[in-house]
């Protein structure tokens, strides 16, 4: 058995995110994701015994460093204008920084017959717990937490991913929703 090698299995994760983003899940096939990664197929099989697995692999691993990114910038002791402000700012952060990881995990997230079959994040609990931490402090309002979280991060994907305004319009609408938020949600 060939043994695996660390900057391969990152090459193939790499050519999977930007195939996946030009040709979608259907146009992206195993001989495409080889060619583009600079291996053979069957190098590709060493690392994932086939694509739905690979696809799954990636997906979980890559939704997994999102929500690390987010908990690793938080303080769990900050109040609840800092802590929103925290959550709300990191999570802009991340898909600004790491744009296609980001679309890759959006695109996997909506397609409900690819994703339903991938365990729960980790990372997702730690935030589902912060929330329901913040509610019995009594710090944000007591909101179902599948709303709580739709409104600290889905607009916050929207002004993230509008390449129509400048980084200056971005940050101004992202500090003004920052606001907003915590406008809705504080106690």
């Amino acid at each position: 058995m060939r043994r695996k090698d660390d900057e391969k299995e990152k090459s193939i994760k790499e050519a999977v995110i930007k195939l996946i983003l030009q040709e979608g899940f259907h146009g992206t096939s195993i001989s495409k994701i080889a060619k583009m990664a600079g291996v053979s197929p069957a190098t590709v099989y060493i690392y994932f015994e086939n694509k739905e697995i690979m696809l799954h692999e990636i997906y979980s691993e890559y939704s997994e460093e999102i929500f690390d990114y987010i908990w690793d910038r938080i303080n769990r002791e900050m109040e609840g204008r800092q802590l929103i402000e925290s959550l709300v700012r990191s999570y802009y952060n991340y898909i600004r920084e790491h744009g296609e990881i980001f679309s890759f995990v959006e695109q996997f997230a909506n397609c409900p017959s690819l994703s339903c079959g991938c365990s729960e994040i980790k990372g997702m609990r730690n935030i589902n717990n912060l929330i329901a931490e913040m509610k019995r402090r009594r710090m944000i309002k007591d909101y179902s937490s599948d709303n709580l979280l739709a409104i600290l991060f889905y607009p916050v994907k929207a002004i993230a991913a509008d390449r129509r305004k400048s980084e200056a319009e971005r940050a101004e609408l992202l500090r003004e929703m920052i606001l907003i938020i915590q406008d809705a949600l504080l106690i």
